[in-house]
């Protein structure tokens, strides 16, 4: 089966945005681009929620014929547009790019979702993970925490996430310090 996987960048404080969604502090440098490339590449589909979503749709479509865009970004906005990708949304319209919207997290669809064939899903989006993890739907968290302390903003986890639970149980299967400081967090969920 596969497996949702929480893939979120954070400040060293524990924020995923600074004040006034500022994320203009998360360090991504070409080896960490690189390595999203190579990491997303892999998976079988993308799942985020509708801000999420339209700040990604607002530049990756395109962003290979952009001249300033370096051959990591270009390569980016090819595995971006091709691969398939989920939004949550009671709003959104419509959406290009290889999207299907899904209006509400219903746990029996995200359990029909994950048995389908295919290599696991990345999860983007403080709000829809918030949802996931309430519905005990996130198998594996990949936590980049950037050296960088913003001081307040939008939280990764917001209070009282673990719904009936007083706490989730957490088991670390891997970190990797990447030069520019950011360092990769990989816990799965104990079961």
């Amino acid at each position: 089966m596969r497996k949702i996987v929480l893939m979120m960048s954070t400040s060293l404080d524990g924020y995923i945005e600074g004040p006034g969604r500022d994320i203009s502090w998360h360090r991504v440098d070409e080896e960490l681009h690189r390595h999203f490339n190579t990491y997303i590449r892999g998976l079988g589909g993308l799942l985020s929620g509708r801000t999420t979503y339209e700040l990604m749709a607002g530049y990756w479509p395109t962003a290979d014929a952009d001249p300033d865009a370096s051959p990591v970004e270009a390569e980016f906005a090819g595995i971006w547009r091709e691969m398939p990708k989920t939004v949550y949304s009671r709003t959104l319209e419509r959406a290009d790019w290889n999207t299907t919207i899904v209006r509400e997290v219903v746990p029996e669809e995200v359990l029909a979702l994950k048995r389908q064939e295919g290599g696991d899903l990345g999860l983007g989006g403080a709000d829809l993970a918030a949802a996931f993890l309430r519905h005990d739907l996130v198998d594996e968290l990949r936590v980049y925490v950037h050296p960088v302390l913003v001081g307040g903003g939008k939280p990764l986890f917001p209070q009282g996430l673990a719904g009936a639970a007083s706490e989730t149980a957490l088991r670390l299967t891997g970190s990797h310090a990447f030069g520019n400081g950011v360092v990769l967090l990989e816990y799965e969920r104990r079961r």
